[in-house]
């Protein structure tokens, strides 16, 4: 196998998944800003132009964060990070939704359509009046999840989990595009540092 990664928090996601599993998985980074993800050598592999891709030995090409994920997952399920049963695995699943849908996707389009747009504008469909309003749903959302924390390790509980890894990867580029944290919200931040401690989140890095 071998991962197609880059900056930016969706690969940063994925490398921290296979960190936490230990795997030992090739990388392959390639120059976003340069615009080689929109070269022909690598939309013959993702026509999305997106990365991160996981081109599997036979050559199959698996894109998008969390069927990547899911797949490693069932390849190699300890230790688990989606679950074991059939509702731990609904759990995680049920959150990792959650926090995909109030945070990471307005938080990300947010800083595509503000910050980002000089490089986004000519590659999707950019919005940039809709950008303060995302990023004030992300910043909601966090402070929903603010208060779903309280008394918890993580957001699955004691578990650590694929949810947790999705967020972290969002949180901290967030903090890196003007997009940090609101202060206020101390539980969130508690687990921040606890998962930025992990082993398997620097290794990653």
């Amino acid at each position: 196998m071998k991962l197609y990664t880059s900056i930016g928090p969706n690969p940063r996601l994925v490398r921290m998944f296979i960190a936490e599993k230990g795997l030992d998985i090739p990388l392959q980074t390639l120059d976003l800003m340069g615009g080689e993800n929109r070269q022909a050598a690598f939309t013959a592999k993702n026509p999305m132009g997106q990365t991160p891709a996981l081109e599997l030995d036979d050559g199959t090409v698996l894109a998008e964060t969390i069927p990547i994920c899911e797949y490693l997952e069932e390849c190699h399920p300890n230790p688990p990070l989606i679950g074991t049963t059939p509702e731990e695995r609904a759990q995680v699943r049920m959150w990792t939704r959650r926090v995909e849908l109030h945070i990471t996707a307005p938080m990300a389009d947010g800083f595509r359509f503000a910050e980002g747009l000089p490089i986004f504008k000519d590659r999707i469909r950019t919005i940039p009046h809709a950008a303060d309003d995302l990023k004030a749903i992300a910043r909601s959302g966090l402070a929903w999840l603010d208060g779903h924390l309280a008394g918890r390790s993580f957001i699955c509980g004691d578990r650590y989990s694929l949810a947790d890894i999705v967020l972290f990867a969002f949180v901290e580029f967030g903090g890196q595009v003007g997009q940090k944290v609101d202060p206020a919200l101390e539980n969130v931040a508690a687990w921040s540092a606890r998962v930025a401690e992990r082993p398997a989140t620097v290794r990653s890095a």
